[in-house]
Formats: structure tokens, C-alpha cells, sequence
């Protein structure tokens, strides 16, 4: 279990540990992220952005993806999660989850960041 975040930029790699503006990929959310790849035929790799919208002003939005430019990149168990340099600013130090109940599975985002949230968990304020 490899569950050390790193931060890659422009073809170089940091360890960021637990910097205030590290993004972590829980094992769940891994483990989720590698199975609906592998079912797809894609790399294991998710793509958090932000957009305005929703019912709190912002809301998370996810995908699969390649890195792109800037993107900023966390990895656990050999699967990456990345964020573009817009979108970190309002995500840092956030854990993505994956989170199963009687309601339903979901992608969940603990952002320290979010000063308000909706009810579904997919919209926040700043």
C-alpha cells in the first residue's frame, strides 16, 4: 500500500507529505478509480476539477483523464489523481474518498477549504 502522496510538475517529482496544499487519494477511492478504469480500458487516473455551479457556488467534477500541462498530481497504489493549477487553489490539502451507503456510491471531497456544502456532497462555498 503506497499511500505517500507526491506532487508531479513539469516532469519532475516532490514528495508533498503533508504540505497544506497536498491532495490525497483515499485507498477506497483508489481501489474504485483502478476497477472502473480497468472495466474501460483506461488508465487509472482521475481528474478532479472545479466549476461554478451547484447549489453552494462550486461543485466538484470528475473524470477520467490523462495529465495535462501544469496539472498537479497525487498518486496511491499506482493510481494518480489530478487537478489543474485553477482548480487546486479551491481543493488544496482536500482527500478524495469513495464513499458506499443505502443511498447510493460516490466520489466524496473532504475539503478543509469549503465553508458551506450542499446535502448531495457535490457543491461547496468558499
Amino acid at each position: 500500500m503506497n499511500i505517500s502522496p507526491r506532487l508531479e510538475r513539469a516532469g519532475t517529482t516532490h514528495y508533498i507529505g503533508v504540505m497544506a496544499n497536498s491532495l490525497t487519494l483515499s485507498d477506497a477511492a483508489a481501489k474504485r478509480v483502478a476497477t472502473i478504469a480497468a472495466k474501460l480500458g483506461k488508465p487509472a487516473v482521475l481528474r478532479l476539477s472545479v466549476e461554478g455551479g451547484g447549489c453552494s457556488g462550486f461543485q466538484y467534477k470528475f473524470d477520467l483523464g490523462e495529465p495535462e500541462g501544469d496539472d498537479v498530481i497525487s498518486e496511491t497504489d499506482d493510481v494518480k489523481l489530478v487537478v489543474d493549477p485553477i482548480s487546486l487553489d479551491l481543493v488544496a490539502g482536500s482527500t478524495v474518498d469513495f464513499v458506499e451507503s443505502l443511498g447510493g456510491a460516490a466520489f466524496r471531497v473532504e475539503n478543509p477549504n469549503a465553508a458551506a456544502g450542499c446535502g448531495c456532497g457535490s457543491s461547496f462555498g468558499i
